[in-house]
């Protein structure tokens, strides 16, 4: 068996890639009928990256497992880790049964015991945030790993710099995951780096960098799977390029003008589901129309998800301020207020020595 995985596990890849895509083509079209009021991203092409990579690794739901730290393209990794269809449209769709309630309508959402740390917005930032988290793990002796995917056009930020250094300085079993797809937004590649590839960049750090072929399922798996290993043995961060493309805008408002149509049909011919749907039925793993089947099973399960969350409620105006605001009161720095003036000598209310506490406390819960 290739990578060593068993029959179902390789039919497990395959479903994995279909379901993406499918959840990615049903969002267009609720986007198209009005239903999706914020951005759409699609990974177009890129499905066996996030896909190969998470089955590689430790997915629990109990808060012990590995850490996801997922990005627009890689909402094949977080169905993998526990999210559901469902919840991926209701999020897009602002739904109040969503994730975060409707606050946000793309993939910024959490789930701690099913391991989603939710991504925050500025380029390379999350490269920061996970050299914390698996800072954490290495200093509580806790055999976990955490994983970040980032476009290559992050790597030209500070904060990945600066996330990368810390987390090899420390030893953090930090896996890095370098979506090579072409462009940022519009910047060619070639015109935000003279390596010839990102895995290159590896040895400034002293971590082990490899690149792999990012439109091959097994070959990513297995990167990942080899990455982790030394991760957890103490090896410390891993950078693996995924060397792919991307067929789409960076979202659904870019038409893509500035890449050749040449470029995208040759790249449509590389299509990571074709591909491993032909070796598993070279391989006898499975035949063409089992894989059909599946195929049709999948789309009715996404479409039966999306028609479900098309149904439920928008959230009330008042639910904008839960958890938002706290209802106790949180003393503030001294370095937060002004300096005294004649009419008013002093803002802080003093008892003995105890800790100062603003006369004007923190607010509490709004009323509706």
């Amino acid at each position: 068996m290739p990578s060593g995985l068993g029959t179902s596990e390789l039919l497990a890849l395959f479903d994995g890639m279909v379901r993406v895509r499918e959840a990615e083509e049903r969002l267009e079209i609720l986007f198209r009928q009005g239903h999706v009021g914020g951005g759409v991203y699609r990974a177009l092409g890129q499905e066996a990256g996030p896909v190969g990579a998470a089955f590689a690794l430790r997915r629990r739901s109990d808060g012990t497992g590995d850490v996801l730290a997922h990005t627009v393209r890689a909402a094949g990794a977080v169905f993998l880790f526990g999210g559901t269809p469902l919840e991926f449209f209701r999020q897009y769709m602002a739904r109040a049964t969503g994730p975060t309630r409707g606050r946000e309508a793309n993939v910024h959402w959490a789930d701690f015991k099913r391991g989603l740390l939710g991504p925050v917005s500025p380029l390379g930032t999350m490269v920061e945030v996970m050299s914390g988290v698996t800072l954490s793990f290495r200093m509580r002796g806790e055999p976990r790993v955490g994983i970040v995917f980032y476009g290559d056009g992050a790597s030209s930020t500070g904060a990945w710099h600066e996330g990368l250094g810390f987390a090899a300085s420390q030893g953090c079993p930090l896996l890095l995951m370098v979506e090579a797809n072409g462009y940022a937004f519009s910047t060619p590649t070639r015109m935000q780096t003279r390596v010839a590839s990102f895995a290159d960049k590896a040895p400034a750090y002293g971590v082990h960098g490899v690149s792999v072929d990012g439109n091959d399922v097994l070959d990513v798996y297995a990167a990942v799977r080899d990455a982790a290993a030394r991760a957890r043995d103490g090896g410390g961060p891993q950078l693996i390029e995924l060397r792919t493309f991307r067929r789409k805008g960076h979202a659904q408002h870019d038409a893509q003008e500035y890449v050749d149509a040449a470029e995208i049909l040759a790249w449509e011919g590389r299509d990571p589901i074709d591909r491993y749907r032909d070796r598993l039925t070279a391989g006898g793993w499975a035949t063409t129309r089992e894989l059909a089947d599946r195929r049709d099973e999948i789309h009715h399960e996404i479409r039966a998800a999306a028609e479900r969350a098309i149904d439920e409620p928008l959230p009330s105006g008042p639910e904008a301020l839960l958890d938002v605001y706290t209802d106790f009161q949180v003393p503030a720095p001294w370095t937060r207020f002004p300096e005294p003036t004649p009419d008013q000598p002093s803002r802080l209310a003093v008892r003995g020595n105890d800790a100062v506490t603003p006369l004007h406390p923190m607010p509490g819960p709004l009323s509706p």
